[in-house]
């Protein structure tokens, strides 16, 4: 399935310098019955937090509890502050209501909106209904997948931005490498060509029979070969 075709992030975001987060565990499962397998929920949501700097909660409550976005958020803001000491996590607070249909609220440390900013979080949204919906997957499953396609997607234009700007440093370098080149190649046969004079010139002298030299001409000969014997 092509995750991406269902959204597109138009925001370059960047990750979050390492140490903004006091790592906690990452997940509350107050229904009972819905974490099964830690492993298989955590390794998702650690994909999330290498590729955005800010650590996701998931918070379970028990099923039915609400339906209320409302309430939801509400708990989710009072939830972060019994749960982090930090700016850079992500609480996710969740309920299904028994019946094939869940509704949830967000929270974010004031470090984390950098990165889950308004549409970052519809991304997620997105991901979650996509994942929730799927059959195939096991509930661990449903925020696992979700969490790591939004952070591959969040990220894509950080990502895209970086890969271009890569290949323009290889393109510049390359040209610079070359203009170089073609100083030293410029350099090296202007030096060339004036050795080259300096033996045809010699040449001519060596050819030139004395008589047609004066005598300062014959002193200045002289005083040339007496200097590169010198050499």
């Amino acid at each position: 399935t092509d995750y991406s075709a269902q959204s597109a992030s138009t925001v370059i975001r960047k990750e979050l310098p390492a140490g903004s987060v006091d790592e906690t565990a990452y997940y509350t499962d107050a229904d009972g019955d819905w974490i099964h397998s830690p492993a298989t929920l955590e390794r998702g949501l650690r994909t999330f937090f290498e590729k955005t700097g800010v650590q996701p909660y998931v918070y379970i409550l028990k099923n039915g509890t609400t339906n209320s976005t409302s309430a939801l958020t509400e708990a989710a803001e009072e939830l972060y502050d019994q749960l982090f000491s930090d700016e850079a996590h992500f609480l996710l607070v969740f309920c299904d209501d028994g019946n094939g249909s869940y509704n949830c609220g967000y929270a974010a440390g004031s470090l984390a909106t950098q990165v889950m900013d308004s549409e970052a979080v519809g991304i997620l949204s997105e991901q979650i209904e996509r994942a929730y919906n799927d059959y195939s997957l096991s509930e661990e499953e449903i925020f696992s997948q979700a969490f790591s396609e939004t952070a591959d997607l969040i990220m894509s234009a950080a990502d895209d931005q970086q890969a271009s700007e890569t290949t323009r440093n290889v393109v510049i370098g390359v040209v610079a490498v070359v203009a170089v080149g073609g100083a030293v190649y410029l350099i090296a046969k202007n030096r060339k060509a004036k050795q080259e004079a300096e033996r045809k010139h010699t040449e001519e002298i060596l050819n030139t029979p004395l008589e047609k030299f004066g005598d300062s001409d014959i002193e200045d000969l002289a005083d040339k070969y007496e200097d590169d014997a010198d050499k």
